[in-house]
């Protein structure tokens, strides 16, 4: 199966916003008729951005690994569809030492995410459970950074993560045009350094790059 757009045209969709090789591109091709094919069933992602699925989540998810280039270990949270954690484990594809962990409650979605990777040949692991639950338990080492999408304000992501962030790993946050009112109301209780970075897919949007988190004291 393969979505309708057919792969030259996405592919150059894509190239729009980026670098990306044509095996990476491949391998999003396939991601995405995954998602199409499974989305009756599970409803991964509104119905009302299936048109435009290329931009409003591929290009968008692309941007997590882009604005942290040097982050291999991640931890993506409310991993749903996978956007963007199936993406940054699909450009981070041929990088032997790089690895994506997904966390999401949904088990059906887990499910899928566990197809997604296998199906486009990535490294990653899939965390059935909580983010709390599943931070507080952590055995796997070290997080270089954390990623979410559409998921929490910034403040309750702080709260969710807050073992990650304890440890050093990093924070980067797609946000919407409403994203300065979450940084003043999270800076109340927590204390970080923040980097804004304009989307590429919409300019009253926001990548939040978060380091050196901690809770004020």
């Amino acid at each position: 199966m393969r979505s309708s757009m057919g792969l030259n045209e996405t592919a150059q969709s894509v190239y729009n916003y980026g670098d990306v090789s044509r095996e990476t591109v491949e391998r999003l091709q396939i991601y995405v008729d995954l998602v199409l094919k499974w989305q009756p069933a599970q409803n991964l992602i509104a119905p009302s951005t299936i048109p435009d699925i290329w931009t409003r989540h591929v290009a968008d998810s692309l941007q997590t690994k882009w604005s942290m280039p040097d982050a291999r270990i991640w931890v993506d949270v409310g991993s749903g569809a996978g956007f963007p954690g199936v993406v940054t484990a699909i450009l981070q594809a041929d990088d032997p030492g790089a690895h994506v962990h997904m966390i999401e409650s949904n088990q059906r979605k887990a499910a899928f995410l566990r197809t997604a990777l296998r199906e486009t040949g990535t490294k990653g692991t899939v965390h059935a459970g909580r983010i709390e639950s599943v931070a507080k338990e952590w055995p796997h080492g070290q997080v270089d950074a954390v990623s979410g999408r559409a998921l929490a304000a910034l403040g309750l992501l702080f709260d969710l993560n807050e073992p990650f962030f304890v440890a050093g790993a990093k924070g980067v946050f797609h946000k919407g045009q409403d994203f300065q009112r979450e940084v003043n109301e999270a800076s109340h209780a927590w204390s970080f350094d923040l980097v804004e970075k304009e989307s590429l897919i919409d300019p009253t949007s926001r990548m939040l790059l978060l380091s050196n988190i901690s809770r004020r004291s």
